[in-house]
């Protein structure tokens, strides 16, 4: 190492040193700060240990408030019923909302809302978390979820459904606009077609008005004009009943001295009629009331129900009074029904006249004490008098209530004014039709269709109304091979109304599962091409229609087809899992040998089967999930009543029989969607069939033209020839059973001798006995 090396060697040990020093000395006084926060620290809990001892310690600042959850009640329980399930994840969200604090994370939301699940929707809540299922993460994902299986409120079609059928009726403006509002979220109509639906649903009155007025563009608009123009028309009521008479009815008819047709019950808001007056027009009525002109006579200083010039067209006070037709009223609102009166037990065939100018419902006082129906006294005796003012009679006595049975199945108990009547025995008057509003057609006297309100209430088999007529008109229905008698019943035969959604009634199909049992899971088919073509068709016509829908259920059966005779496929699905755990529908069906009897000396048939017969019964609202079928293209379940389930048949045999109940075993048989009538002259079977026929379109029942046979002196019938001869077996029948192979199954055997058993009254089974059973 030469001497320039070590020098500089040297030099950078010194430094090294040097920096080895100040290092040094930053430690010792980093220490050294240590040691004094130690002390600070050791003497600053000291204090606060001296602080807390102390009694007289200075209050401490209280710390900042916090808002505390508020107290709320756990939502109702949800058993899945499909118009309450929006609101039940709605509460249990505002739950989460007010209350973060007991639910921090999404599980034990998920977990919350499956505790608050019962019935039905426990038993899919529970498979879900029991699966592990995806939608378990978060509050959000099972509500999607829960509602894609349960929510079924008025979503698309059926809300576009409810909304067309939605009418304002006796409610306000302001209670039928909510119901519109609620439905038009849902139903993904444009604006326009909106405010077209809302105008048309609001009542006349309304409407009356408001087209008096500048019509707004927008619908919001529109609805507060509505709105507003209710509250007015209510508050000038609310005024104009002062000084009213009250408890009164306006004549509706004259006597000799009068010439009138039937008038209308005189409202508050209405402007009363005369003879040969015309209706006053919108803005004349307008004009009266701005400028409290009467609505009578056009003169201002007094009311309509002061008018001087009425006269005594309006009651006086205090004085209860009802209009009574009389027979020289034209036929124009008149139309006789043939009904049934029971009481006592007993029931009586009457003749009831429908008057649209009756304000009351009326029963002849001899008819009444002939039927041995009592008299009820009333507190008071009601004046009858005509539009004129002339006194009729007092009405001092009413009947009980008695049970009246029109067009078969529509029955009600109602109460009848007694009066001295001979030519109308029964009279059902203005308020009977508001009541029941049935849409009729007075030039024929027939009922067409009954209200919504009798749908629900009255009829036996309660059926959605059927479109009137004029309205099916559009569908054309080739009427060559029926007799001309029933061309104006063209609707019964629609193709159209047989293949629509049916609304849910009394004769819903229930699937009751027995207890601890769920259904099977059912396996996927294999399907040829032809028929993977003929199950995509079947699926977009049915989702069209409205009879099935995408599902989400545990459940599901097997999708095959089976050919028909005419080489067409025909859908079939596998419910022999549902049916083994299915409580039993035990309705009887008919035996064709009770049919022989009835048969005897009858000389001319008409044969109808009914369209789409099972698919005219809804599934019981809550039971959908329970008919879910699979298939390669999703998952299904259908709203109305399938082909092969246990119960189809006795739902059906039962509806079918209360809709024809008074016509049965006496000019009618009925098997399941089979119809035979039967009698003993042509002229009596144009009046049978024809009763057939208008029953069946009032109850919504569709008749398959193309497979039925009229006025036939010999028809097939359920494998039997019917003649005025007699009845014998179809031969096609006796060679099936001749010719039918050669049993090699239990199953098999069970097949022949049903079939077999149904043409020999069930001795065959009996006769022969078989190893295999």
């Amino acid at each position: 190492m030469d001497s320039a090396e070590e020098t500089e060697l040297r030099r950078a040990l010194l430094q090294q040193g040097s920096l080895l020093g100040r290092q040094q000395e930053e430690i010792a006084a980093s220490r050294r700060a240590y040691s004094e926060i130690s002390l600070q620290l050791n003497q600053l809990a000291e204090r606060l240990d001296q602080l807390q001892a102390s009694p007289s310690a200075a209050p401490s600042v209280p710390p900042a408030p916090r808002h505390a959850e508020p107290r709320l009640n756990p939502p109702a329980p949800y058993s899945g019923e499909p118009n309450s399930c929006r609101s039940f994840l709605s509460q249990c969200s505002l739950t989460f909302t007010l209350q973060p604090s007991c639910f921090p994370t999404e599980q034990s939301r998920v977990a919350f809302v499956i505790t608050l699940l019962v019935g039905q929707a426990r038993e899919w809540g529970t498979a879900m978390w029991d699966s592990k299922h995806d939608c378990c993460v978060s509050f959000e994902a099972f509500s999607k979820e829960l509602r894609k299986v349960f929510d079924r409120s008025a979503r698309g079609i059926e809300a576009a459904r409810a909304l067309s059928l939605l009418q304002q009726g006796e409610q306000s403006v302001s209670g039928y606009s909510i119901q519109f509002r609620t439905l038009a979220t849902s139903c993904g109509w444009n604006e326009k077609a909106l405010w077209d639906h809302f105008l048309h649903g609001l009542a006349e009155h309304v409407k009356d008005e408001i087209y008096s007025l500048e019509l707004p563009s927008g619908l919001d608009e529109l609805i507060d004009l509505a709105i507003r123009v209710d509250d007015r028309i209510t508050l000038r009521s609310r005024h104009r009943r002062e000084g009213f008479p009250h408890e009164h009815l306006t004549g509706v008819a004259c006597g000799a001295a009068c010439d009138t047709i039937s008038q209308r019950r005189i409202l508050p808001e209405e402007e009363p009629m005369q003879i040969g007056r015309a209706r006053l027009t919108i803005g004349e009525r307008r004009r009266r009331l701005e400028n409290q002109l009467c609505l009578y006579c056009g003169e201002a200083g007094h009311v309509v129900a002061a008018c001087p010039v009425a006269g005594r067209r309006f009651s006086r006070k205090g004085e209860r009074r009802v209009s009574v037709t009389t027979t020289r009223l034209p036929p124009g609102g008149r139309s006789e029904f043939q009904a049934s009166v029971q009481f006592g037990g007993a029931v009586f065939q009457v003749s009831a006249l429908i008057d649209s100018g009756a304000e009351g419902d009326f029963m002849d006082s001899r008819l009444a004490t002939s039927l041995g129906i009592s008299a009820v006294a009333l507190a008071e005796p009601i004046s009858a008098r005509t539009l004129c003012g002339t006194h009729l009679t007092n009405i001092t006595h009413t009947t009980p209530f008695v049970t009246l049975t029109l067009s078969g199945n529509h029955a009600e108990e109602i109460k009848f004014h007694l009066i001295h009547s001979p030519t109308a025995p029964v009279v059902l008057g203005h308020t009977w039709l508001v009541k029941h509003n049935p849409h009729i057609d007075w030039a024929r006297g027939s009922i067409l269709a009954w209200s919504p309100f009798c749908l629900a209430q009255c009829l036996g088999a309660a059926f959605s109304p059927v479109l009137p007529h004029s309205v099916l008109q559009e569908e054309l229905v080739n009427l060559a091979d029926v007799p001309e008698a029933y061309h104006d019943l063209r609707a019964v035969f629609s193709k159209s109304r047989a293949s629509s959604l049916p609304p849910h009634r009394p004769y819903d199909c229930a699937i009751d599962l027995l207890p601890g049992t769920s259904p099977p899971k059912g396996h996927l088919y294999s399907l040829s091409g032809p028929e993977r073509e003929a199950m995509e068709r079947y699926i977009h016509d049915s989702l069209v229609a409205g009879i099935i829908r995408p599902s989400s259920s545990p459940a599901g059966a097997g999708f095959f087809f089976v050919e028909k005779k005419d080489g067409l496929l025909r859908p079939c699905i596998d419910y022999r899992g549902l049916n083994d755990i299915t409580v039993k529908n035990r309705y009887p069906l008919p035996l064709m040998s009770s049919a022989f009897e009835l048969l005897q000396g009858a000389t001319i048939f008409t044969k109808l089967d009914l369209r789409s017969a099972y698919h005219l019964v809804r599934i019981r609202e809550g039971d959908e999930w329970k008919t879910v079928f699979n298939t390669h293209t999703g998952h299904f379940e259908y709203l109305v009543m399938p082909f092969g389930l246990s119960n189809s048949p006795a739902v059906f045999q039962a509806l079918v029989n209360d809709v024809l109940r008074d016509m049965v075993d006496r000019f009618v048989f009925v098997y399941i969607d089979d119809i035979l009538i039967f009698s003993q002259n042509e002229r009596d079977h144009v009046q049978h069939v024809r009763r057939v026929l208008q029953r069946l379109l009032e109850n919504r029942l569709f008749v398959k033209l193309e497979k039925c046979e009229f006025h036939a002196q010999s028809v097939p019938f359920l494998g039997f020839i019917l003649s005025s001869e007699g009845i014998r077996m179809d031969l096609a029948k006796v060679k099936a059973v001749a010719d039918w192979p050669t049993p090699d199954s239990r199953r098999a055997v069970q097949r022949f001798l049903g079939f077999a058993n149904f043409f020999t009254g069930g001795s065959f089974g009996t006769l022969a006995r078989s190893p295999f059973l």
